[in-house]
């Protein structure tokens, strides 16, 4: 997977882009204009019109701080319950990085 930066619109504290495929997640941590933080977890996807003109479909996962710790804990067990359960080879195919887990995902650094 490809990370890249991009521009950040006014409200947005810090993000991250991760370009995987015909997909482009996005991790944006916001603030709210009570300065709480929360995170935005979009899902773009690029599809091309019958004319060639580009078009995006975007859906979006709104994180709030209360729930990062039991959102955290329900993806690292899903995720490694799909690599215990499912065949390595399947991961080969559609991955660069080998053995690499995504159970270490880390919230905590949206508590600073």
């Amino acid at each position: 997977m490809e990370h890249y930066e991009r521009e950040r619109t006014r409200d947005e504290v810090f993000s991250k882009a991760v370009k995987a495929g015909k997909r482009t997640y996005f991790f944006d941590v916001k603030s709210t204009k009570k300065n709480e933080l929360y995170l935005t977890i979009t899902e773009s996807k690029k599809h091309f019109e019958e004319d060639g003109n580009a078009t995006f479909e975007k859906h979006k996962l709104f994180l709030y701080r209360e729930d990062f710790t039991k959102f955290k804990e329900c993806l690292e067990e899903v995720i490694d319950y799909i690599y215990q359960n499912s065949d390595e080879s399947d991961f080969n195919r559609n991955t660069t990085n080998r053995g690499r887990h995504f159970s270490n995902l880390d919230f905590d650094d949206l508590d600073r």
